[in-house]
């Protein structure tokens, strides 16, 4: 019997690291998360208007000037990489970026915050990626940065950075870091649009659930 039990012993722990890596290989684990609408086209928009974040922004006790001063340099600065310029004064914009934070407790995200003339889009197809940012942010927390065509009011892109938020030097680097990384797949390729629609298809919208 005795000889049996180094084998036991590789066994429990190849099944203990199998477990450790699907745990933490699902999307909720995961520092960004991107979702998006695969029926538009991304070539058309080119200038942006920054409108800043949502009132609830204030749950997570964070300067909401330097929260928007930061994110409005950031993500100007990943637009600009892909052609897409800040509108000036006057000029119709082809999107609007608007930011919301996820606090790192369970709210009703559909009763707080001023959400101007937007949606909070946390309903229809949008729902699938969110809930599961969601589960995520109750213990970390998420910023959310929404990308959204004024024209006909829909939300085109959305980017998710999970992690716990404080106002430090140190986190906002890694912040800028992985906005940078989000932004790499903007605009999304012809095949992960495809990929898209087939993720949509398995998972269509519930009626009941508010846009």
């Amino acid at each position: 019997m005795n000889r049996y039990r180094p084998f036991r012993s590789e066994l429990v722990c190849v099944l203990l690291l199998g477990l450790f890596c699907t745990l933490f290989s699902t999307p909720l684990w995961a520092k960004t998360a991107v979702d998006f609408n695969p029926n538009v086209d991304f070539s058309k928009y080119k200038t942006f208007v920054f409108i800043g974040g949502v009132e609830n922004l204030v749950m997570l006790q964070l300067d909401p000037d330097v929260v928007n001063d930061r994110l409005h340099h950031d993500i100007s600065q990943e637009l600009a990489k892909k052609g897409i310029h800040e509108a000036q004064p006057g000029q119709r914009a082809d999107l609007v970026i608007r930011y919301w934070a996820n606090p790192s407790q369970q709210v009703n995200v559909t009763t707080m915050g001023n959400w101007a003339p937007f949606a909070p889009y946390i309903g229809s197809y949008w729902s699938f990626l969110y809930n599961d940012v969601s589960a995520a942010s109750v213990k970390e927390g998420s910023l959310i940065i929404d990308l959204i065509d004024p024209r006909t009011k829909d939300l085109v892109w959305r980017l998710y950075l999970i992690r716990k938020m404080v106002n430090t030097d140190k986190d906002w680097k890694k912040t800028d870091e992985e906005l940078a990384r989000g932004f790499e797949n903007f605009p999304p390729s012809d095949t992960e649009k495809e990929a898209k629609k087939k993720e949509r298809a398995a998972h269509p919208p519930n009626p009941s659930q508010p846009q």
